[in-house]
């Protein structure tokens, strides 16, 4: 597979078999992704990986936080405000989801409180100290992350529900002080049958976004 296919078949899976995905998997997944470039060469991501036990009660306690509708805190804020452009994908990305998957719509908000069921994630963090533009950064390794792993034939998401409970991932994962929690990554095997796998989201033409000047 070449890198245009990987980038065309890749899809953001939101559920996943209780397999387990091998640690030899993921460790060539992550040994991909750090050729990623950065600024100077910082290479400004720190990697905590969450499987088996440890994946199970971060899963419990965010249920259970769910449950008590507990404000979420992601240390990256959520956009709270999109040009109409934006927000025109948004509402069309909606209604395709609808004709897409059918009923299997409805099992959307359930799914992001289980972390869509998948039996891996990883949660990349950065330095507190650093500038914005290390999420550039940060956001590259994201993306080779999800390509490596259609090499490796797994799937994966990035969502920022995977981080909206940051006490939680501290405990549980150790993660010191100084750093700052930036996104999570789910990764396994995907649920092939359940249609919520159906949607593939629609783009602009590059007529919308991209212009030559010759």
């Amino acid at each position: 597979m070449n890198v245009i296919e990987a980038i065309s078949v890749r899809r953001s899976t939101r559920a996943f078999l209780s397999k387990s995905v091998e640690r030899d998997k993921i460790t060539t997944v992550l040994e991909a992704a750090v050729r990623t470039p950065s600024w100077a060469n910082t290479q400004p991501w720190e990697v905590f990986v969450a499987t088996g036990d440890t994946l199970d009660r971060i899963k419990k306690q965010y249920q259970q936080k769910h449950a008590e509708s507990a404000k979420a805190a992601p240390e990256t804020p959520r956009p709270t405000e999109w040009p109409d452009a934006a927000k025109n994908r948004i509402q069309q990305m909606h209604k395709d989801m609808k004709i897409d998957c059918g009923d299997a719509v409805e099992q959307f908000a359930a799914l992001n409180q289980s972390m869509f069921n998948a039996p891996a994630v990883i949660y990349i963090c950065m330095d507190k100290s650093l500038s914005q533009w290390s999420l550039y950064d940060i956001g590259a390794y994201s993306q080779n992350i999800l390509l490596a792993a259609v090499e490796q034939g797994l799937a994966a998401i990035q969502a920022i529900n995977l981080v909206q409970y940051p006490d939680v991932l501290r405990r549980e994962l150790k993660i010191p002080d100084n750093l700052k929690i930036t996104i999570g990554i789910a990764i396994g095997y995907p649920d092939k049958e359940n249609k919520i796998n159906n949607f593939v989201s629609r783009r602009t033409s590059l007529e919308e976004t991209v212009r030559f000047l010759d």
